[in-house]
């Protein structure tokens, strides 16, 4: 797809999406092999100006596909690798005193603040439960305002701004737990799974030699922030809307009208901001296939990313090994 001026209408940049989705997917899979499904989604949460947190074993090009996608689009990319040391300042940035020399020699001491790792368009938290809670409150403000406040003043983030989360799901030790209010933030929770055997043969031959494919640039900023400016406008049918709310609320264990699992299974379900956001990447994975409005398809399709990682499930749920994925297709079955 050729760069230029975004298109001005909405059916143009409804044509522009659905092409830029299949021209990223291209271009990403020049260097990642496989993870077609996370990659749409990562395009839904692009699209929707979400966050998203990859959950995944070590080796399986979480890394690789931000910072493939960031080429693709040609925004700056930022890495943030979380370690149990790391202080908030590390992330946003502090003010520092300098000292400068005005025109006529005198010298003078100034205070001037060095931006942090995450001023960038996309932002890669790299094991971001490795590190204290304090130090992950420090994007809580970056991924709600896009902003950031140092000392008295406040700092806006560059235009389009996500932050792609990672973490490991195996290993314990050395690592914390995410905060409800952070785990909230984010848009979506995707699941990074091993390749197939024909995959891991590729990626086995290809990894192996000479590294000379590059990404190819599909879109820039501003076509970014045309796309990200459509999708509130999207329409969304009545029937999707009231299917989007009816599986949020289907996750509380106090309503009378959830299913037996959630009621037995579930401390906590999802608020309004789960079904908000169904709603909204609903809309964003509509305008990457190219359709006039979002429907019900669409909600059932981005059911499991939106609302599994705003499900806080109880102590009986944990020791019988019941996953959030579990307790969702019950949702999802009792809902229709």
């Amino acid at each position: 797809m050729e760069q230029g001026q975004p298109p001005s209408s909405d059916v143009d940049l409804l044509a522009t999406a659905q092409a830029a989705h299949r021209d990223l997917r291209d271009a990403i899979a020049v260097r990642v092999v496989g993870h077609e499904e996370v990659v749409e989604s990562m395009l839904v949460a692009l699209l929707a100006r979400g966050h998203a947190l990859l959950v995944g074993v070590p080796g399986l090009a979480k890394t690789l596909l931000v910072s493939s996608l960031a080429e693709a689009l040609g925004l700056s990319f930022g890495r943030v690798q979380f370690t149990p040391d790391l202080l908030p300042a590390d992330i946003t940035g502090t003010d520092v005193l300098s000292d400068e020399v005005d025109l006529q020699g005198a010298h003078r001491r100034v205070v001037r603040f060095l931006r942090g790792p995450i001023f960038h368009h996309l932002v890669l938290a790299d094991e971001i439960n490795r590190t204290p809670p304090k130090t992950q409150a420090a994007l809580l403000q970056a991924m709600q305002e896009r902003c950031v406040t140092v000392g008295t003043q406040t700092h806006a983030l560059p235009d389009p701004f996500l932050v792609f989360a990672t973490r490991n799901p195996i290993e314990q030790e050395g690592t914390y737990l995410l905060p409800e209010a952070q785990l909230d933030r984010f848009l979506l929770e995707l699941h990074v799974d091993y390749p197939s055997e024909q995959e891991e043969r590729e990626i086995a031959r290809r990894t192996t030699g000479v590294q000379t494919n590059r990404v190819p640039r599909v879109l820039d900023a501003d076509e970014v922030r045309a796309l990200q400016s459509l999708v509130p406008r999207m329409p969304v049918t009545a029937a999707a809307v009231e299917l989007a709310v009816a599986l949020g609320r289907a996750t509380r264990p106090d309503n009378p009208k959830a299913p037996k699992e959630v009621r037995e299974l579930v401390r906590f379900g999802a608020g309004p901001r789960g079904s908000q956001a169904l709603v909204l990447a609903s809309k964003a994975r509509a305008a990457l296939r190219g359709q006039a409005a979002a429907d019900v398809e669409d909600v059932r399709a981005m059911v499991i990313p939106v609302l599994r990682h705003r499900l806080v499930l109880s102590y009986r749920a944990e020791v019988d090994g019941i996953r959030d994925l579990d307790v969702l297709k019950q949702v999802v079955h009792a809902v229709g």
